[in-house]
């Protein structure tokens, strides 16, 4: 039993992880579209829905 607890955690751990990687990679990309001259709302829009998702995916694992 303590076994599965401590692997349930590693992979909790690293789904935070993956979530957390994932977050900053979108910052990187919003950051980019927002200096383009003609930035595409649409595309930022949805990068920003996603970026959200994760934001409320992470809050949600750190609630658990």
């Amino acid at each position: 039993p303590l076994n599965k607890q401590k692997e349930a955690n590693m992979s909790l751990q690293g789904r935070k992880s993956e979530l957390a990687n994932k977050h900053r990679q979108l910052d990187q990309k919003i950051e980019e579209e927002e200096k383009r001259p003609a930035a595409d709302t649409l595309r930022l829009k949805d990068l920003k829905r996603q970026k959200l998702k994760i934001k409320e995916e992470l809050r949600w694992l750190e609630a658990s």
